[in-house]
């Protein structure tokens, strides 16, 4: 039997309250609808389009601004919402995406969520609404959601599955309007939403086009390397309300979104998912505003507030790419400030001075650090410990700084309870090769001392 076919048998289980209602119009003349007396329909009435293909609560779903997409015998909703460019969604206008693009071709740094390059039409704003909250085949898609620029306009483009048995039409739809883009931008997408549009898509290849091959940009990586430390939570809804001024009003939580979904399938009511819709609408439009407020933090250059967490975090996210210079700016930033992460940053930037062999100037940095009031990272003392022995040659301050770790060590240990076996020998270890080399040092002073006033009375 082929997939088609099990869908197709599929249908009568999950849409029984659906067939009840179509049954007689399959079985007679087209009914004479409610809506066509002027009342009101209060059951799940059937509709007909120009092919003859009932569609529950056809009206419904025209309010709704969906519409119906057909392929083959089988139809899918899509709800379409358009909104001018220059509208406001939280802090920004859509149309300073534009602005941010031209941020990034100008700042011309190397970034993964760079879009040097790129136009607006390029991206796809995307989300998914699925039957559970892991993935695996057993769960299925019921909406693809994404948001684009088209022309003047923002896009919000909805495909909606109302049955199992129309998977296929699902995604027919879906790729004729993907395939205009070049470059996913998710939240989450790369784990959970496109690892899941293709092993669904596994399912139907061989009667839809292929999947495109798509450049990401997952936001949810970079919301927790900016936002982690300083948010209770990297989850959309809070990133919306804490950073991009997103507030929503009456908004169904996502969780219920299969509940939600399989009510539908009963009931084959639009107002059942009309939530589900709404809910997915805001992800997709906050999307945008999230690319473009990233993109400011990162290569803004002023124009938006950045706080001392986040030009640190900033830094470090240069630091690991390998951009030496943005790092550097960013670092200085923090530690030029009273900022409690200031000896953090400092820190950090000996660090970049001694991936550059500038021996001295990391050491100054360092001891800057140690000579500062408040906690100084234990760290601090060992590295410039390693740099006194090791580049420097100058074994007492090394020792100085080592015995120094060790007692921050100790402190640290006995507020946590953590302190272990290892850790005490591994000091023990260097304290005593560097109170050896001092001994040595000291016996060689010594040997050359003799040497020369013997030297000097054999002159007399």
């Amino acid at each position: 039997m082929s997939l088609k076919s099990k869908l197709q048998r599929m249908k009568g289980h999950l849409s029984l309250e659906a067939d009840k209602v179509a049954a007689p119009a399959m079985e007679s003349e087209r009914p004479i609808l409610p809506q066509e007396t002027g009342e009101e329909p209060t059951t799940a009435v059937p509709a007909y389009n120009s092919a003859d293909v009932q569609i529950p609560f056809a009206d419904r779903w025209k309010e709704l601004q969906a519409s119906p997409y057909f392929w083959e015998d089988e139809y899918v909703m899509i709800r379409e919402v358009r909104y001018p460019i220059h509208q406001q969604h939280g802090a920004y206008a859509f149309s300073e995406l534009l602005e941010a693009i031209r941020m990034w071709e100008e700042a011309d740094r190397e970034h993964p969520l760079s879009a040097a390059g790129r136009k607006a039409e390029d991206l796809l704003f995307f989300d998914t609404e699925t039957t559970g909250l892991s993935g695996g085949a057993g769960n299925a898609i019921f909406l693809l959601g994404y948001s684009r620029f088209e022309g003047e306009h923002v896009v919000v483009r909805q495909h909606f599955l109302p049955g199992p048995h129309a998977e296929v039409t699902l995604y027919q739809s879906f790729l004729e309007q993907a395939q205009k883009s070049s470059h996913l931008v998710t939240f989450n997408g790369k784990s959970f939403d496109w690892p899941q549009v293709r092993t669904r898509h596994t399912l139907v290849r061989d009667q839809v086009p292929a999947l495109p091959t798509f450049g990401h940009f997952d936001l949810l990586h970079g919301a927790r390397r900016l936002w982690k430390a300083e948010l209770e939570s990297c989850r959309l809804g809070v990133i919306e309300q804490e950073k991009l001024d997103v507030f929503r009003e009456d908004d169904l939580p996502g969780y219920l979104a299969p509940v939600r979904y399989f009510d539908f399938l009963h009931a084959q009511d639009p107002d059942v998912i009309e939530g589900v819709l709404r809910h997915n609408e805001t992800d997709v439009l906050s999307l945008i505003t999230m690319y473009i407020h990233m993109t400011r933090l990162l290569v803004g250059q002023g124009t938006v507030s950045v706080s001392p967490e986040e030009s640190y975090e900033i830094a470090r996210w240069y630091d690991a790419l390998g951009d030496q210079e943005a790092a550097m700016a960013g670092y200085h930033l923090v530690a030029d400030s009273n900022h409690a992460w200031s000896n953090r940053a400092k820190l950090a930037i000996g660090h970049l001075y001694k991936k550059q062999k500038d021996w001295q100037q990391a050491l100054t940095v360092w001891e800057s650090c140690i000579q500062s009031s408040g906690y100084v990272p234990e760290e601090v003392f060992i590295e410039a410990a390693k740099l006194c022995e090791h580049q420097m040659k100058d074994w007492e301050k090394a020792l100085h700084y080592t015995k120094q770790a060790y007692d921050q060590w100790k402190k640290r240990g006995s507020l946590l309870r953590n302190r272990t076996k290892a850790d005490a020998e591994a000091y023990h270890k260097r304290i005593d090769r560097l109170e050896g080399k001092l001994r040595g040092n000291v016996a060689e002073e010594e040997s050359l001392l003799s040497g020369f006033l013997d030297w000097a009375g054999e002159q007399e």
